[in-house]
């Protein structure tokens, strides 16, 4: 059975910094892309960040040079490092881990990170 729980989120005043962890158990972690994703209360969920097995990275633009997402395969783990946070980034963050070409696909819980103004 296969679950990511992530941690790290909270409240922050704007300009600070989060790291989000998402632990992944019941899988081959170091096979999987992993993806950070949020969603704002009446907006849809986006992707923030993704990190392929492989280690090639994408952002979204309105994150770029503030946000990196990062792998440990060791501690089968993946992070988002948030820095320069604003309000607009207030949301709930989900942590993904998928496989290209086929139907693996788990999402953990969320994780509520709040940027004060």
């Amino acid at each position: 059975q296969v679950q990511l729980v992530e941690s790290g989120g909270g409240l922050v005043q704007a300009g600070g910094s989060l790291r989000l962890s998402c632990v992944a158990s019941g899988t081959i972690f170091s096979i999987n892309a992993m993806g950070w994703y949020r969603q704002a209360p009446g907006k849809q969920r986006e992707l923030v960040a993704a990190i392929t097995s492989s280690g090639r990275t994408t952002y979204v633009d309105s994150v770029k040079g503030r946000f990196t997402i990062s792998r440990d395969n060791s501690k089968n783990t993946a992070y988002l490092q948030m820095n320069s946070l604003k309000p607009e980034d207030t949301a709930v963050y989900y942590c993904n881990a998928k496989r290209p070409g086929t139907s693996f696909d788990y999402w953990g819980q969320g994780t509520q990170v709040t940027v004060s103004s």
